[in-house]
């Protein structure tokens, strides 16, 4: 840049939206004649450059471009001719609201937002009265919103969002009535909107997530233009106004998690093009108005938590683009017509807790991207029908507590991504299906409380079960021994007809059926005898090794106090022994992890934690830094951990099996991973060709357990320390979500989460964490996609390549102006047959890590999103803002 300046009547230096790096050295004071200076959107570093000469200025951009440390306020403080200022996402330097801004009374365009700046918002903001857009969001503002706001009555646009901004609306803001975009979301505002029924060319009213109450006021039915309405999370009552979204494009309700009552507006979608319908959790009554049943732009139609009555409306269950389909909890009744057929694109059916009844079409296997289906607790009647096993994306299925007869459809087991299966109270007969011993994924199956009869299927000992339950049926024979554990914890209890050799409350089996007795004896004693010699060699070669140790003191000596989470096959002693220098297989801050194999052969992963007072430590996992790993007395990690995987149970979430603690230390017990970490395999000397196609379902098997964690947990739990190193593979490259030790569960009579540390590793890390102390399930949601860009790149987060203070999400941003330069950055290991699917994934990635946290998707979603990215399918990269809140 070194010549420019030379160039003394200058007057537009346009370098916006380009890849310049590194700091700007040029002294821009010698430009004299500029009027127009754009430096936006690039990566620079460092300071901004002093600019305190260029008085005759107009436009000043330095939007989004990676500036540093506290910018040159002072220098603006001549600028009189300034119209247009944007500095916004930058990280600069806290600093308090910049006074030199006041006096810039021809400013029309004001953009500060996510650069630092906290305090107050002066009341002198008023002498800008020439203000067209004025954008404060995502920054440490509070206080109350100040009433000189009011005297702008030029505003188009006012974003006030992500701040801790308190008190009431201002009187007066009826003055700007020419405001069509309004974003006050996310602060502690509170009172009534009265102010707002003036603002009549309102565009998009969004004030979600504050304190607000009292009425909607009427008028805004009345607003002509008004297409974007999102009021969710606040203390509002009374009625919507009926007239609502009835004169324009509409696009989206989210009213969710408020006290309004009374009908829901029947003309939202009168235009067309309503995309998302989102009111649940309110005390909304009536009947859904039939004109939703024609509205097939709809993509989100959630009603669910009111007190919703008569039927759903024919049309709802056929819309075409619906992608979650949500009346649970309401007083609904009749049946679920076949327009299901015509549901092309739903993921998500969630219909528990009302009244409806009738068969269960068999036209839903039309809706053939059906992820989540739960019908439970209705009065739902007659046979499931065999085509639910054309549901090949199908994981959930909840049946629960309605009244199904007939027998359970052997079709199920084509059903290969499923994992929860709930039919229990039912009516249903006949055999078990031996074709749900094929599901390899399944993690829950109950069928309690039926009238099934015949032998348990053997094909049933193949899976990994979390859940079995089998009880209260017509079931006999004898109980497979593979299953015994799962007979002692009541899974079979309530039928008399089974039988088992070792359980004494089932009766014992006749040699009619199984093997002769004499038979079994002698392989009795046999197994004893075997176990007898095992148990004999295990304790030599044990007291051998123990003689040779050097140091390390028996933890025997210390008094242990076991908590099992599952039914245990090895003892306490076994554990304990393990813990020895020849089984360490990894080393981390809070502890080491050694491999223990029992006394049946199962391997297991112990993790062995110290209850010491050392200060801090450096964790080291996969080449990864983290920030912080804490370990303290009661060690938190530990804590953390037990509490946090004691109640999970999915098949894409590492199991722990017990906890063993003593004064000193504590032992969790895992299932092992023979294949180590996904990072292993990207990025170390253990590094395997992973072809698209197992990258891919490495991919969509950790976005379920996220998902589980997310949004199946009674209560949230937000992992903070999502990478590669933390996804573990089993023996069939299966990924397990592993290391709690900076988990979060989010409190029940808690709506944010908030934490006082900074949690993560470097590379992993949402940039929220520059600029606030609140943390939710989205900065998982960005870690993760920082794995998605690890798996379709094969680069690590932090690559030479990338630059100085570069990381890869920058590194892809940067790739995404041509086709080309975005295929260029596929792993070429990739087949070229598979690249539109990586292509598809890594939009997936881009979304989640958006530098908003708003406009990340939920986990959720991220699942369809991987679903519909199979490796067969050819997509492309299509980034788009989502303005549903639900």
């Amino acid at each position: 840049m070194n010549p420019i300046c030379q160039l003394k009547s200058l007057e537009k230096l346009s370098l916006g939206f380009n890849k310049l790096s590194g700091r700007v050295t040029e002294d821009l004071n010698n430009c004299v004649s500029l009027k127009y200076l754009d430096l936006g959107n690039n990566f620079f570093s460092g300071l901004f450059p002093d600019i305190s000469s260029l008085n005759g200025l107009v436009s000043l951009y330095a939007n989004c471009s990676e500036f540093s440390g506290i910018f040159p306020w002072i220098s603006l403080r001549n600028m009189s001719n300034l119209q247009v200022l944007s500095v916004g996402d930058n990280p600069f330097d806290r600093t308090p609201f910049p006074r030199e801004i006041l006096n810039l009374t021809n400013l029309n365009w004001l953009y500060l937002s996510n650069c630092s700046i906290e305090g107050k918002i002066p009341e002198e903001i008023g002498n800008l009265v020439n203000l067209i857009d004025l954008e404060l969001s995502q920054n440490y503002l509070s206080g109350e919103i100040p009433k000189g706001i009011t005297k702008l009555n030029k505003l188009w646009q006012l974003e006030l969002y992500l701040n801790d901004l308190t008190g009431e609306l201002p009187p007066g803001m009826s003055n700007l009535t020419n405001l069509e975009f309004f974003d006050a979301s996310t602060n502690c505002l509170h009172g009534n909107l009265s102010e707002i029924r003036f603002l009549s060319k309102l565009k998009s009213l969004q004030l979600f997530e504050n304190d607000f109450s009292g009425e909607i006021p009427d008028e805004i039915g009345e607003f002509k233009n008004l297409v974007n309405f999102s009021l969710y999370t606040n203390k509002l009552t009374g009625r919507l106004p009926q007239k609502l979204g009835s004169w324009a494009d509409f696009h989206f309700i989210d009213v969710s998690e408020n006290f309004l009552s009374g009908p829901i507006p029947p003309d939202m979608c009168k235009k067309g093009t309503m995309t998302k319908l989102l009111v649940l959790q309110n005390n909304f009554t009536g009947e859904i108005p039939e004109s939703y049943a024609n509205c097939t732009t709809l993509i989100r139609f959630r009603v669910n938590k009111n007190g919703l009555s008569g039927r759903v409306p024919g049309g709802i269950w056929g819309l075409p683009n619906a992608e979650i389909i949500d009346v649970a909890e309401n007083e609904f009744v009749g049946p679920i017509t076949s327009d299901i057929k015509n549901a092309k694109s739903l993921a998500q059916l969630f219909l528990a807790d009302n009244r409806l009844s009738g068969v269960l079409p068999a036209d839903i296997s039309k809706a053939s991207s059906l992820v989540s289906i739960d019908l439970s607790n209705n009065r739902f009647s007659g046979e499931i029908p065999a085509e639910i096993g054309e549901l090949k994306q199908l994981t959930s299925l909840q049946l629960q507590g309605n009244m199904f007869s007939g027998s359970i459809p052997d079709s199920l087991g084509s059903c290969r991504s499923i994992n929860d299966i709930n039919m229990a109270e039912n009516t249903l007969s006949g055999l078990i299906p031996p074709s749900l011993g094929s599901l390899q994924t399944l993690n829950f199956l109950n069928l309690s409380r039926n009238q099934l009869s015949g032998p348990i299927p053997g094909t049933l000992s193949f899976l990994r079960l979390n859940l079995l339950d089998l009880s209260e049926n017509r079931l006999s024979g004898p109980i497979p021994v593979s299953l015994l554990t799962a007979a002692s914890n009541g899974s079979f209890a309530g039928n008399k007809n089974l039988c088992s050799e070792s359980i004494k409350k089932f009766r014992q089996c006749s040699s009619q059926s199984g093997m002769p007795r004499h038979l079994r004896v002698v392989l009795l004693c046999l197994m004893v005898a075997f176990i007898a010699l095992l148990v004999s060699l295990v304790g030599f070669c044990y007291l051998k090794k123990k003689s040779e140790r050097v140091g390390e003191r028996s933890l025997k000596e210390d008094s242990w106090d076991l908590k099992s989470f599952h039914v245990l096959t090895f003892t306490e002693d076994e554990i304990l022994d393990s813990i020895k220098q020849d089984n360490l297989i990894g080393k981390g801050g809070s502890g080491n992890v050694y491999r223990a194999v029992v006394g049946n052969g199962k391997e297991l992963a112990v993790k062995h934690i110290w209850h010491s007072d050392d200060n801090f430590g450096q964790k080291k996992i996969g080449g990864s830094t983290p920030i912080l790993s804490r370990r303290g007395t009661k060690s938190r990690e530990f804590e953390a951990e037990v509490q946090t995987l004691s109640s999970i149970r999915h098949i894409n979430v590492v199991k722990l099996y017990c906890s063993i603690s003593s004064e000193d230390s504590s032992l969790l017990v895992y299932e092992y991973m023979p294949n180590g970490s996904l990072w292993d395999k990207l990025h170390t000397c253990k590094k395997l060709g992973l072809d698209w196609g197992t990258r891919y379902e490495i991919a969509l098997g950790a976005a379920k357990g996220l998902e589980y964690l997310h949004h199946g947990c009674d209560r949230p739990v937000i992992h903070r320390d999502v990478k590669s190193s933390n996804i573990l593979l089993d023996e069939h490259l299966k990924p397990r979500i592993a290391d709690f030790g900076l988990a979060k569960i989010v409190q029940a009579n808690s709506t944010k989460e908030s934490t006082q540390i900074i949690a993560g590793t470097h590379g992993y890390i949402a940039p929220e964490y520059g600029y606030t102390n609140k943390v939710n399930e989205k900065s998982d949601l960005y870690s993760f996609g920082v794995v998605l860009m690890e798996l379709v790149t094969g680069k690590r987060p932090i690559e030479p390549e990338f630059g100085e203070n570069k990381d890869i999400v920058e590194w892809v941003c940067g790739k995404l102006k041509t086709k080309e330069s975005v295929v260029s950055i596929v792993d070429l290991a990739i087949a070229e047959i598979y690249r539109e699917s990586a292509i598809k994934v890594l939009k997936v990635a881009i979304l989640c890590t958006a530098r908003l946290p708003t406009l990340r998707p939920t986990m959720r979603n991220v699942v369809q999103m991987l679903e519909e990215a199979q490796p067969y399918q050819l997509v492309s990269i299509i980034v788009s803002k989502d303005g549903g809140g639900k």
